[in-house]
């Protein structure tokens, strides 16, 4: 829970907001929530009127994923390193790596068509030149 700055023209004399970070699946989660009571009661609850609030999420909301955690400011040693995570650039490469498999492939079935072809060839047609006239 933050506190609203001292002395704020449009300070409320209360916490409205909550703040919530969780850890889940190796990643962070972030949750912003309002405390709301009903709009009929009066503004003022009594002591011990928490069943009367409820939790709001107005967002927003989001999920960090931690790749490394430095010592320092942009630099330092290394605290924290996700061993699960991998880069958008080593994605790339191996879908590079896939396509250039599949055209290499590709070429090799057409030299390896090409070589059967010269050393199985073909025996002359004897009915070739049987309509030629």
């Amino acid at each position: 829970i933050f506190e609203i700055p001292k002395d704020h023209r449009k300070a409320k004399p209360f916490h409205d907001h909550v703040f919530v970070f969780s850890i889940a699946d190796d990643h962070i989660w972030f949750r912003n929530y309002q405390i709301s009571t009903h709009h009929n009661e009066a503004d003022k609850l009594p002591k011990g009127g928490l069943d009367k609030m409820t939790l709001i999420e107005v967002g927003p909301r989001f999920c960090l994923n931690p790749i490394k955690i430095f010592g320092g400011s942009f630099g330092g040693p290394t605290l924290y390193e996700n061993p699960f995570y991998v880069s958008p650039n080593q994605v790339r490469a191996l879908e590079k790596k896939k396509k250039a498999g599949k055209f290499a492939k590709k070429v090799k079935a057409k030299t390896r068509r090409k070589m059967h072809e010269m050393s199985n060839p073909l025996e002359p047609d004897e009915f070739a030149d049987m309509w030629k006239d």
